[in-house]
């Protein structure tokens, strides 16, 4: 990464955490966690083959460049180590663009994807994003609670593939 970069407006810092717009060196991080079962399998349209996470890859170099805003990876800034994702899609079902989050399995518990959600949700409304959804299965108890917490409130259900989904705004 060049000293440029780490100046860069995309770039996000909270007491714990880096979020960096992923390039190429992070695909193999990338590739590990969209296969994972524990971490994917509760995303839209599921666990990604390295094919597809390179597609991805690709995609969210150029959603950052047409919209200023997209995914980032997540680290921990006292090891560098990689958490996950964090960020912005747009839904394909229309409902807009939703905030979403992966990570470890490992880092449940420790608040790193409510820190991570919260500096994206306050980016995307910088960004002018006037509304934000997240989309969350109605058994993840875990990812309800992150987004009740950064402030996000209940604003409708679907089901999906026999899952009842909550789907959560935020207003900015």
């Amino acid at each position: 990464m060049t000293l440029a970069a780490l100046r860069s407006p995309r770039l996000l810092t909270t007491d714990r955490l880096m979020l960096i717009p992923p390039g190429r060196e992070n695909l193999p991080d990338l590739i590990r966690l969209k296969a994972d079962e524990r971490v994917f399998g509760w995303m839209l349209h599921g666990t990604r083959s390295a094919e597809r996470t390179r597609e991805e890859l690709e995609d969210d170099a150029d959603f950052w460049e047409v919209r200023g805003y997209g995914t980032w990876c997540v680290f921990e800034r006292a090891s560098g180590d990689f958490l996950g994702i964090c960020g912005f899609m747009e839904r394909p079902d229309g409902r807009g663009v939703a905030l979403r989050y992966a990570l470890w399995p490992e880092c449940r518990g420790r608040g790193y994807a409510r820190e991570a959600a919260r500096a994206a949700l306050a980016f995307g409304h910088r960004a002018g994003l006037a509304r934000i959804i997240a989309v969350a299965r109605e058994e993840n108890a875990a990812s309800r609670a992150v987004l009740t917490d950064i402030g996000m409130a209940p604003a409708g259900e679907f089901l999906h593939q026999g899952h009842r989904m909550l789907v959560f705004e935020s207003r900015g």
